[in-house]
């Protein structure tokens, strides 16, 4: 069984960006987006402004934050060999409405990848006031050009 992490949010997240589920380097690294080769930290730096790549998670952390970006997974827990989504079995799905209801400055919900909107959408749908947009994954196993990820990540710049 393979559980997601806390989420990392205080009361000036305005972007909330939810995963799926932590892979297994994330796992090991007990860090959101601990795969090297995952996108995320050069595609979200890019959206706020911030070469978050070289420096350390702690740090990282602080920088979404104070541009007021959290993180994430619409999966609480869920059976998987591996790290693909397609992988993801009996999923249980984190209460994300508790959590958007504490969130006062919340305006939008971002899903990074298919499964994560997939499974959140649903959950979140009834919030008229939130944008929810999804996002093509960061995975290194979604091949899309970084370039076009990265286009459509920068929809996000709006919200915060």
């Amino acid at each position: 069984m393979k559980r997601s992490f806390a989420p990392v949010v205080d009361a000036r997240t305005r972007v909330l960006v939810l995963g799926s589920l932590p892979g297994e380097a994330s796992l090991a690294a007990q860090r959101y987006y601990g795969n090297p080769r995952n996108q995320f930290w050069h595609l979200i730096g890019t959206v706020i402004d911030v070469d978050l790549v070289p420096l350390p998670y702690d740090q990282r952390l602080e920088n979404l934050l104070s541009a007021g970006i959290g993180l994430w997974d619409t999966i609480g827990s869920a059976q998987r060999d591996g790290s693909l989504d397609t992988a993801i079995r009996g999923h249980v799905a984190n209460d994300l409405q508790t959590l958007a209801n504490r969130l006062p400055a919340l305006r939008a919900v971002a899903f990074n990848g298919g499964k994560s909107a997939a499974i959140g959408t649903p959950l979140l749908s009834m919030r008229s006031d939130l944008a929810l947009v999804a996002l093509p994954s960061s995975s290194p196993a979604y091949t899309l050009p970084l370039a076009d990820k990265l286009r459509r990540w920068l929809d996000l710049r709006p919200f915060l």
